[in-house]
């Protein structure tokens, strides 16, 4: 059997880290230290780097707390990293060598989140396999509105009148690089208004953002009589267009501005990728539906793709040391 080494990432790994990442066959531009980053003080990092010999064949985004590694808690979703070459026998080996490490470092428990199928660039679930072997408890589960865009699809017929009404409305829609009126005039409002919340990222973070992934974070505003009345975030990855941030604070009725926006994107900015994601519409750690926002995003023709956490126990990487013959 083949040894693993496990470590734990540092600054000089920085530049190893990023080419594996722009390699592997499951990953994002979030799993890059310069996304990792922006939030660092926020978490302590506990990434780890896997290597057969001298050769990084596998990494982990995480953080620690406490007795407990997540793979991240800063990030989307996360999960072991690795290119299409490693096999699914040593996918099972080197999970093995991770929980190992995190045991040996007194850490009890992992929670990962894994990376949903769309995100994907190969098949990638071998570590899933891992997971159901080591006795992974099923901790979380959300539901991803999501629109396969090189099959068939097709609006409700509230979302045409919605468009038609927007058209009607004369509003128009920018793309933008200034983050600030979104931020400001309707993203903060609405969300303190309906939700008494606060965006994930602020201003200067997201702006920050931009600037190290320009191509991959775009924004989208509609104007309404040369004023914002709604927009949205999108995080662009090979194949996924991903609604990070959707909202409108309209001061009239509602002018379709939502409806109006998302049908660009859709049917022509997007058009060419495999999928459109509009996020979770999910509560209370996945056990509650926002049936409403869930009826608005299946009515442009998006169906669900499951989000899972897990949780495992590391003294269970033992659990791994028979299962190949």
């Amino acid at each position: 059997m083949k040894n693993y080494t496990v470590k734990q990432y540092q600054e000089s790994d920085y530049d190893g880290w990023n080419t594996f990442v722009s390699q592997a066959k499951n990953a994002t531009f979030l799993f890059h230290r310069d996304f990792m980053e922006y939030h660092k003080d926020r978490f302590e990092d506990f990434s780890l780097l896997i290597f057969e010999g001298e050769k990084l064949i596998a990494i982990l985004p995480a953080n620690r707390a406490g007795a407990i590694v997540y793979s991240h808690q800063g990030l989307t979703y996360g999960g072991l990293v690795y290119k299409e070459t490693l096999k699914l026998a040593s996918v099972i080996q080197v999970f093995k060598a991770v929980l190992f490490y995190l045991n040996e470092n007194k850490i009890t428990k992992m929670q990962l989140k894994t990376l949903p199928s769309i995100y994907h660039n190969k098949p990638a679930e071998e570590a899933n396999y891992a997971l159901f072997l080591t006795e992974a408890q099923l901790i979380r589960r959300d539901t991803l509105s999501v629109i396969d865009l090189s099959k068939p699809y097709q609006f409700s017929k509230i979302r045409k009148r919605c468009i038609q009404k927007g058209i009607n409305n004369g509003l128009i829609i920018k793309e933008e690089n200034n983050f600030e009126s979104f931020w400001n005039q309707v993203l903060i409002p609405n969300l303190e208004v309906r939700h008494q919340a606060e965006p994930v990222h602020t201003l200067a973070e997201i702006q920050l953002l931009k600037k190290h992934f320009d191509k991959n974070i775009r924004q989208f505003n509609v104007y309404f009589n040369n004023e914002i009345v709604a927009g949205t975030t999108i995080f662009e990855s090979e194949n996924v267009a991903h609604c990070q941030y959707i909202s409108k604070f309209e001061k009239q009725e509602n002018l379709g501005s939502l409806d109006f926006l998302y049908n660009h994107l859709i049917k022509n900015i997007f058009a060419q990728k495999r999928f459109f994601d509009f996020g979770i519409s999910n509560e209370n750690q996945g056990k509650i539906l926002n049936n409403g926002l869930s009826y608005w995003k299946e009515s442009f023709g998006a169906n669900t793709v499951v989000h899972d956490f897990y949780e495992v126990e590391t003294a269970h990487f033992y659990k791994l040391e028979n299962v190949l013959k």
